[in-house]
This record gives structure tokens, C-alpha cells and sequence, in this order.
């Protein structure tokens, strides 16, 4: 009865994310009811676990989300995310729009750029290829979600998302953490994805494509070049920090209380990328000179706070959920299930969270909160390289968090004007099905030849 509780509250929250509700309002509502049914006090709950876990997610991760939507805006403000994309898909050609837009999605993600702000910059591009090549209209949001959701966010070594910085600080890893496997992953994902759209394009020709855009000369005087040094320095910046200057810095201050007795290897990664953010963002606006910067900024900072807080809501449902005796139930039958095996209930664990919260980074805090010290010392135990850990984590929460209440999923429909009904299937499938095989390879291969 305990596990069904979860399971219902679960399927409450994906009916009324579908169903268009705030995930702000179904959150802590579904959590309330969940404590509720299971006979814990529902405002203790509330408060002081619901707000905790919520508000500790935006202590933690605000300047990451400020930074990323910040940088973001200045891109696509100034013109220079859509120089980009369309270099990109020139590149590639017209007649290859669903792997240009894939591409396009993917550089900027990698650089950076939070996929809420790609989606909307990714949106106008893709409708004009599709339009121009007769593609079906409905697997736009599909083929944004591969280039934006999926590899770039969990798999590539060194990405700047708050997927790939949140195990840093509970495994004491780097963003390059296991970067074989990674980019293992990414092939897989992008394999697997493309081989489904360019078989749905083929069942679908003849469907209805996109209008045309009209078109814009906002980015015409824009050289390429100044669009893609922020980009480009992102990832420089990033492996500076965390093999040149963190190294050679005097952090023994850090181990005093009001640092919070911490160390450099479980904060260094998270300052390792504000920096390459910082540095991205400083770059974009010497470069590029957007217009109206003030109010650029101002609706960059505001941009942030949607997705921050309804990340933040879904870790406060989460963590709820995971202080009810149901999810000590789940827990304890994946360990017994597969034996103990770190990797395993690493994996399925923090996926399972993710799924539940519809947030990879939300369901992935939960996991690594309740679960992070015994996984370090289970890891330690079974002789298992924590860098494996951090890439198998982040892969396995960059599945099931692509639900339908997923609020990245939510807002791509809306700005692409579609319902669930008309393209989350396809999004299920690039999305959800491809990095969770992906997820498995890597499992397999790291417990066969470690992480490398």
C-alpha cells in the first residue's frame, strides 16, 4: 500500500502536468496529500521537508541557473544563436534538417545556453527547415529535445549543465568525470534518436509541415566567430579551472566552519563552471553588444526564476515522497534485487527519483541527499571509480525525468503550439528510451572495464 501511494501521487502529478496545471501548485499539493494518506503531519511535512529540500536546491544552484539564463538571453537577444544554427544547419545542409537542428540544439546546450532558452531560439529555425523540406511539423519538439535534453545535458564530458554539476559535490568529481563513457553515451543517444526520427519523417511524409517565419535581419552584421567564442570558452574556461587554477589555489580555509567544513574537491567543480559561465556571459556582451542590455539582463534574471522554482518545487515533492515509508520499501528491494551492486542501485535509484519529480536535476539532488554518503562508501567497498558513478547518475536521471510533467517538456509543446497527444510520443522515444539503453551500456561497460 505505502509503494501504490507513490506510485498514485506520481500519476497525479504527470495527469496534471498534462493537463496544463503549474507543477508550482501541483507540487506541494500532491506532496501534502501524499504525507497525509501515509499519517505524517502534513504541515511538518511542509515546511520541514518540502520547503527545506526546495529551498537548499536554490541555495545551491541559483548562480548556475541565473548565470546559464543570463548568458542565454544575451545569445539570443544579440543574434548570435541564430548565427549559429543557421552556420550550422548551411553546413549540413537543408536536406538534412532534422540532424541540423539536432546540431544547432546541441552546440548551444553544450556552450551553455539553458535548453528553455535553445527551445525557444531552436523553434523558428526548425520550423523554417521543415517547412522548407516538407518535414511533418510534429516532430519538431522531438528533434529539439534530442539536440537539447539529451546528450549534451547528462553524456558529453566538461557540459556546463546543472545535471553534470550536481554529483560533483557528493562523488568529488570534475565535469570531464569518466569522459569515454560519456562520449559513449552521446553516440548512443544520438544514434538511437536519429535513426527514430528519420524513420517516423519516412511513415509521416505527406503530413502537414510547418509555415514559413518570416524572416529577420537581426543577426546579419554578426560575424560567426563572435558567436561562437562564448561558446568555445565555456568549455576552455571549465577544464582551466579544474586541472590549472583550482590546483594551484590555497583552499585550506574551506575546512573552517563558515565555509561550511567543506573541501575544494566538492565545491571546486561547481565554481569550476560559474566561472566558465561568468567568463561566457562577460565575452557574449563585449562581443556582440546585444541591444537594450539593461533590458536584456533584466528579462534574463527573470527567466531564471520559472525554471529554478519549478526544479525546486519538484525536489520538495521529491524529497517528501522520499521520507515516506514506501520509498524506503523501493530502496531496499533494488539493493536486495541486484545484490548490492553500487552501480545498479545508483542507476536506478536516482533515475527512479527523476521520474517521480519529472526533473533530472531535482530527482537527482533527492538521490544523492538520502543516498550520496552510503553510495561513496558502498563505491569504496566494491572497489568502483566514483567518476563511473557521477556519469551512470547523471545519464540515468536524463531518462525518466522526460515525462510529460516535466516542465522542459511542458513549455517546448507550448512554444511549439502542440499537445501531448500530438508529439510526446516521439519525444518519449529520443528522449526517455534512448538515453535509458544508453544508460545501460555505459552500466555494463564500466562494471566490465571501470570508468575511463
Amino acid at each position: 500500500m505505502a509503494v501504490l501511494l507513490i506510485i498514485l501521487a506520481l500519476g497525479l502529478l504527470i495527469a496534471g502536468a498534462w493537463a496544463g496545471l503549474s507543477v508550482l501548485v501541483l507540487a506541494p499539493l500532491l506532496a501534502g496529500g501524499a504525507a497525509f494518506a501515509a499519517g505524517a503531519p502534513v504541515l511538518a511535512a511542509y515546511t520541514q521537508i518540502f520547503m527545506v529540500a526546495a529551498g537548499g536546491f536554490v541555495v545551491s544552484f541559483f548562480p548556475l541557473f541565473l548565470l546559464g539564463a543570463l548568458f542565454g538571453k544575451v545569445m539570443d537577444a544579440s543574434g548570435a544563436a541564430q548565427v549559429l544554427a543557421r552556420a550550422i544547419a548551411t553546413a549540413v545542409g537543408s536536406e538534412n534538417a532534422i540532424l541540423a537542428v539536432v546540431l544547432a540544439c546541441a552546440v548551444l546546450t553544450y556552450g551553455g545556453v539553458s535548453l528553455f532558452v535553445v527551445a525557444f531560439v531552436a523553434w523558428p529555425l526548425a520550423r523554417a527547415l521543415f517547412a522548407e523540406t516538407g518535414l511533418p511539423a510534429r516532430l519538431i519538439p522531438a528533434t529539439i529535445a534530442l539536440g537539447a535534453f539529451t546528450f549534451t545535458m547528462t553524456a558529453l564530458p566538461g557540459t556546463p549543465s546543472i545535471q553534470n554539476a550536481i554529483p560533483m559535490a557528493s562523488f568529488g568529481t570534475t565535469p570531464f568525470a569518466a569522459p569515454g563513457l560519456g562520449v559513449i553515451a552521446a553516440t548512443a543517444m544520438l544514434a538511437l534518436g536519429m535513426v527514430w526520427l528519420r524513420y517516423r519523417a519516412r511513415a509521416l511524409a505527406g503530413g502537414a509541415s510547418p509555415a514559413m517565419p518570416e524572416p529577420s535581419d537581426r543577426d546579419a552584421a554578426l560575424p560567426l566567430w563572435a558567436a561562437l567564442a562564448p561558446i568555445l570558452s565555456v568549455g576552455v574556461v571549465t577544464f582551466g579551472m579544474g586541472w590549472v587554477v583550482l590546483p594551484a589555489m590555497q583552499t585550506d580555509y574551506l575546512a573552517l566552519p563558515q565555509y561550511g567544513g567543506t573541501d575544494v574537491g566538492r565545491v571546486g567543480g561547481l565554481w569550476s563552471v560559474i566561472t566558465a559561465l561568468t567568463v561566457a556571459l562577460v565575452l557574449a556582451l563585449a562581443l556582440s553588444r546585444p541591444p537594450r542590455l539593461m533590458q536584456t539582463l533584466n528579462d534574463g534574471a527573470e527567466s531564471a526564476l520559472l525554471p529554478l522554482f519549478n526544479t525546486a518545487s519538484l525536489v520538495g515533492f521529491g524529497a517528501v515522497i522520499a521520507s515516506l515509508p514506501g520509498f524506503e520499501v523501493l530502496r531496499l528491494g533494488l539493493e536486495g534485487l541486484y545484490g548490492g551492486n553500487v552501480v545498479v542501485t545508483a542507476a536506478l535509484s536516482s533515475g527512479a527519483l527523476a521520474g517521480i519529480t519529472g526533473s533530472a536535476s531535482g530527482g537527482m539532488s533527492i538521490a544523492l541527499d538520502v543516498l550520496g554518503p552510503s553510495l561513496v562508501a558502498q563505491a569504496a567497498v566494491q572497489g568502483v571509480d566514483p567518476a563511473l558513478l557521477h556519469r551512470v547518475v547523471s545519464v540515468a536521471t536524463g531518462g525518466l525525468d522526460t515525462l510529460p510533467h516535466n516542465g522542459a517538456v511542458i513549455t517546448l509543446l507550448g512554444i511549439c503550439g502542440m499537445t501531448h497527444r500530438q508529439a510526446y510520443g516521439d519525444i518519449f522515444v529520443v528522449a526517455v528510451i534512448g538515453p535509458l539503453c544508453a544508460c545501460a551500456l555505459i552500466m555494463v561497460l564500466g562494471m566490465v572495464f571501470g570508468s575511463f
